[in-house]
């Protein structure tokens, strides 16, 4: 080979090597592909319409067909596992919520972890949790009642959404930070445990903003005593903080995120994360959001683990104060 030929060779050589990685990511996703959103709850819920507005971000954006599969069951444990065992190739994606990083200290059959078994793509949204209280009651302060329960505590009932439930975990860190023991009575979902509020059946309900302030707003079957985050949610500036309240410290939020299964190639992950944030800065999707008492989330896969590592961590805290058994 002589030197011109040499030289032509290492260029292309050259070529081949810059415009590799360009062509890896030109192949995902691939024209005729679908793009399989799953949420492992019934449609309605905050999981499922952010799952389904990610969906409809990456058929925009990549320009293939994108769909939302709701795979329910098993508390959420059947969608799961199915993107667990899913191929890692960039195809199918877990559009799910705080359940899914504390299931496996919930249930006793979802024998995964969900730091190593998935890959965190993004969180996308969060609700920060309310305390309400049923109307027939005459306490209006978070005081007031922590003195009523103490001193008739066989009258006070505390209703939790669901075993496990963000809510759930919050009754208990609530009943710890004020010193009173109310019962607490589990319930099948958020609207089942809220008819009962409101009819009197039970007393207090700690669960999202999104789901009970609005049942509060005129107060006359239910009453919002204070809502769990650092300051007052513009779209409800009457219900205090819980600092406010009386209990200081006490934050806690129901939140959203879009998961990967293990082994997903880093370039496809970081660039559904990038839309993930491009649509979570997008102000009309803001404006949607927040009008529903939803917050978008804009933060780094980094931030993201180190979140949910304290989520887990807090939650295995507080199940293990109560002697919480996995059923």
């Amino acid at each position: 080979m002589n030197r011109r030929e040499l030289i032509k060779a290492a260029a292309a050589v050259a070529t081949a090597a810059i415009c590799k990685p360009a062509i890896a990511q030109a192949a995902w996703p691939a024209k005729g592909r679908t793009v399989k959103v799953i949420v492992p709850w019934p449609p309605g819920a905050a999981n499922d319409a952010l799952g389904r507005l990610i969906a409809q971000r990456m058929q925009e954006k990549f320009g293939v067909a994108a769909i939302v599969e709701n795979r329910t069951g098993g508390s959420g444990l059947i969608g799961t596992k199915y993107v667990i065992d899913a191929e890692p190739d960039g195809y199918t994606f877990l559009a799910s919520a705080f359940n899914t990083a504390v299931m496996p200290l919930v249930l006793k059959s979802a024998e995964f972890n969900p730091q190593t078994d998935l890959k965190v793509v993004a969180r996308t949204g969060i609700a920060p949790l309310v305390c309400v209280m049923t109307a027939e009651r005459p306490q209006k302060t978070v005081s007031e009642i922590i003195s009523a329960a103490k001193a008739d505590p066989g009258n006070w009932n505390f209703a939790i959404s669901a075993t496990g439930s963000a809510g759930h975990l919050a009754t208990i860190d609530f009943l710890q930070r004020t010193g009173a023991t109310i019962p607490m009575v589990a319930y099948r979902g958020t609207q089942p445990a809220l008819l009962d509020l409101m009819a009197g059946a039970v007393q207090l309900l700690i669960d999202t903003s999104f789901a009970l302030i609005p049942a509060a707003k005129d107060g006359t079957k239910a009453r919002a005593i204070g809502i769990a985050a650092a300051k007052r949610s513009v779209l409800a500036p009457d219900i205090p903080t819980m600092a406010e309240a009386g209990v200081p410290g006490f934050e806690f939020q129901s939140w959203y995120a879009l998961w990967a299964p293990k082994g997903t190639p880093g370039e496809i992950t970081t660039r559904v994360h990038d839309l993930v944030q491009d649509t979570m800065r997008d102000p009309a999707v803001v404006s949607s959001l927040t009008s529903t008492l939803l917050e978008p989330v804009t933060e780094s896969v980094d931030q993201t683990e180190a979140f949910i590592a304290s989520e887990i961590a807090r939650a295995k805290r507080l199940l293990a104060s109560v002697n919480f058994q996995p059923a």
